[in-house]
């Protein structure tokens, strides 16, 4: 998906060993998250870890990015999917974080079996959804993806270090 490639390598950028790096980073998330979050209204919420870990460094969570209003069942699954489908980037980030630095927001992974879970509560969500349910899923992806490619895009980036 072009979105998530975008977000990939916009986020790549961000230097999870230091400090002001990894502060960046969750800055960045911290925009998005809490726009998405409470719209998709996830079993496992990581807001608050996300919270904590920026209160370890010094920082507050940040204001949230604008969500495109329009909700139905569909973007709401749309958004999860991108939430919880960033779990499993999480697992491989936060083995990139610095020593020493908080990661409780990225080691919120899947639980065994959760994914899989999830992906069958989600087709059974489309079987039942009707029709423009999978556009709809689809457009919310794509705004999660979207609102997490604002955020790295407007956060600087501070240098290696």
């Amino acid at each position: 998906m072009q979105g998530h490639q975008r977000v990939d390598a916009l986020f790549a950028d961000f230097a999870l060993d230091s400090e002001g790096g990894y502060r960046a980073f969750l800055t960045a998330h911290g925009r998005a998250l809490s726009a998405l979050e409470p719209a998709a209204r996830p079993n496992r919420p990581r807001l608050p870890l996300l919270a904590q870990d920026l209160a370890a460094l010094g920082a507050t969570l940040p204001q949230p990015l604008p969500l495109r209003a329009a909700m139905g069942e569909g973007y709401r699954w749309g958004l999860l999917y991108a939430l919880e489908g960033s779990r499993l980037g999480g697992a491989v980030l936060a083995r990139q974080v610095g020593r020493g630095l908080p990661h409780s927001y990225l080691s919120a992974i899947h639980e065994k079996g959760e994914w899989l879970a999830f992906q069958r509560a989600l087709e059974s969500a489309a079987a039942e959804g009707g029709e423009g349910w999978l556009e709809d899923a689809v457009q919310g992806a794509l705004a999660a993806f979207a609102l997490f490619a604002a955020a790295g895009a407007e956060q600087k980036i501070p240098a290696h270090g």
